[in-house]
């Protein structure tokens, strides 16, 4: 078996990608497609965390925009993501991969307090950690908690998986003509204003050395091929 370019992974998944179709809410066939590709990943030795976005039930700043309290309407975000990596943490456990979900909000009746020694810990006993309700402060994206719990477990990659296959100069969805990039700096993403991650989340990878990988999820075998080194999506570091 090919060896792993990558021993300890954070993978980030968007709520979005979780609804499939519907544009909204939880897709059992995405849960399960997904949780098929993390198991192959895990099978291959790769140590594998997990965040996940809420944006397919709740998204804080749309919230915000329509009045809502900043605050209340990003806790309701958070809050979001337990939703999903609950289901998340089943389709795993359904196809014998043991899971544990962290949240930073403190909900023990569904899940463990995030622990970085313990976070660690799991995964050097092959379980997959789900790290839930984003960083437990308003005002930080589930990007930045991915970018921080990397930091935390000393993770050597982030792999972002959404619904287009890399990063472009410009919303493909909307211009056909947009240009994707296969490498890109960190500073190349601040300086151009490119929609990857917030720039906080950025700044954070870059300051800590932390490669992004950006793919297209919904194409069977990519997180594996980005665990792999091979080429998909778009590269991102400094």
């Amino acid at each position: 078996m090919t060896e792993a370019k990558y021993k300890r992974v954070v993978l980030k998944i968007s709520g979005e990608a979780l609804a499939g179709e519907a544009g909204y809410g939880i897709s059992q066939e995405i849960i399960s497609f997904i949780a098929a590709q993390v198991k192959a990943v895990h099978e291959a030795g790769v140590q594998v965390s997990i965040v996940v976005g809420g944006g397919n039930i709740w998204r804080g700043v749309a919230g915000s925009k329509k009045g809502m309290d900043r605050a209340s309407a990003d806790y309701m975000g958070m809050l979001a993501t337990v939703l999903n990596a609950l289901a998340l943490q089943d389709a795993l456990e359904d196809i014998g991969v043991v899971t544990r979900v962290q949240t930073a909000i403190d909900m023990r009746q569904v899940a463990e307090p995030y622990i970085r020694r313990k976070a660690i810990r799991h995964m050097e006993k092959d379980r997959v950690v789900i790290f839930a309700a984003g960083t437990g402060n308003p005002f930080f994206s589930t990007d930045t908690t991915a970018a921080l719990r990397a930091a935390e477990i000393e993770a050597e990659v982030i792999l972002m998986a959404k619904k287009v296959d890399g990063v472009y100069d410009s919303d493909p969805m909307k211009n056909p003509h947009a240009k994707k990039f296969d490498t890109l700096s960190y500073m190349d993403i601040l300086n151009m204003g490119l929609q990857v991650m917030d720039s906080t989340a950025a700044s954070l990878c870059k300051d800590n050395e932390i490669p992004l990988v950006v793919f297209n999820i919904n194409t069977p075998g990519n997180i594996y091929k980005a665990v792999m080194g091979d080429a998909v999506g778009t590269v991102v570091h400094n």
